[in-house]
């Protein structure tokens, strides 16, 4: 008997896929469930054979309300690889990946057996790739490169300086950082070592150990850091800010308290940039146009996706185990294998 998943037309297909019917009280209570539903796509679309779909922290927010624009009910997900198997016929069959902003979170996304997204928002997958390590580079990757493309791209001879360097987006960050020939110095909450892939070799400054921004100065002849990317928000915001050189650039993705004092003479005579990144505001198409500037250092094996452990892969039927997983602080990133 066929599978009524795989039964596709010209420009639809019954796929299963995950669903939130409504805004859970607490990760406790978010339960997804398997539901059918036809996906039909337009003429600027391609109709994407899901193969892998990451599940980011940002997917378990939104179904607790911490993101107030979060349509319900809707298929989560943000990040994803598969196969085209309708579009413009340049695209049918070849292996793709991508991530968004609005996927999963304004519209149905990822976490499904098939999925439509615009054409122009695709990438095509590395060959040396797998579909697991491609989903998994999206969210992480994106916010960093966006971040650079904000605050100026690092160059030869400058030292980013990044807060959180063992996380995913830190991680990010410092392959790139690293490709592009600047040094970086990492700072971590405890003693251990870098974690991720790099280019050059990386400083890692215990933050339990030592003042960071004397650290810093003392790493960089006292000029301090000309970028530094503060994956974590206010818990180190004064020591990133009293890290930067002059006309140094911050990058900030996250918060846990929303208020800081802010030394505003410090900050116009340091002649300093703050750049603030929410991915989350960028299109598929936008978010694709951040990948394809960064898909020839994987090409090129630059730039390393993350490793995926086959206890962090779950079907769709486990979604619920997936985004306790990621509730959870997992270290590796979770993926879902329809």
């Amino acid at each position: 008997m066929t599978n009524p998943a795989q039964q596709t037309t010209a420009s639809s297909v019954e796929a299963r896929c995950v669903r939130l019917l409504a805004k859970a009280a607490d990760v406790a209570s978010v339960a997804p469930v398997l539901e059918t539903h036809r996906l039909s796509r337009g003429a600027d679309d391609v109709l994407i054979e899901v193969k892998a779909a990451a599940v980011n922290p940002s997917d378990v927010k939104a179904a607790i309300g911490m993101m107030p624009y979060a349509i319900f009910p809707r298929t989560p997900g943000r990040d994803f690889a598969g196969r085209v198997i309708d579009g413009p016929a340049a695209l049918i069959g070849r292996d793709v990946f991508g991530s968004s902003g609005d996927l999963g979170i304004r519209r149905d996304g990822t976490h499904a057996t098939h999925l439509v997204v615009e054409a122009d928002a695709v990438v095509e997958k590395p060959a040396a790739l797998t579909f697991e390590q491609a989903a998994g580079i999206g969210v992480p990757f994106v916010t960093a490169m966006e971040g650079f493309r904000r605050a100026g791209l690092p160059v030869p001879g400058e030292t980013v300086l990044i807060m959180g360097v063992n996380g995913k987006v830190g991680q990010a960050a410092t392959q790139i950082a690293t490709w592009r020939g600047a040094c970086v110095i990492g700072v971590v909450r405890k003693d251990e070592p870098y974690e991720g892939h790099a280019n050059g070799a990386v400083e890692v400054v215990n933050a339990s150990a030592v003042d960071i921004a004397a650290r810093v100065r003392e790493l960089t002849g006292g000029k301090g850091a000309n970028i530094v990317f503060n994956t974590v928000g206010d818990p180190y915001y004064q020591a990133a800010h009293k890290s930067l050189a002059l006309k140094g650039r911050q990058i900030l993705i996250a918060a846990v308290d929303k208020i800081v004092q802010f030394n505003i003479m410090e900050f116009y005579r340091g002649q300093h940039t703050y750049v603030g990144i929410d991915t989350l505001g960028l299109s598929s198409v936008a978010t694709g146009a951040v990948l394809k500037e960064l898909s020839p250092g994987f090409a090129s094996g630059h730039l390393k996706p993350f490793a995926i452990v086959p206890s962090s892969i779950y079907p769709l039927a486990e979604a619920r185990a997936a985004y306790q997983a990621v509730a959870g602080s997992a270290r590796n990133r979770v993926i879902l294998r329809p």
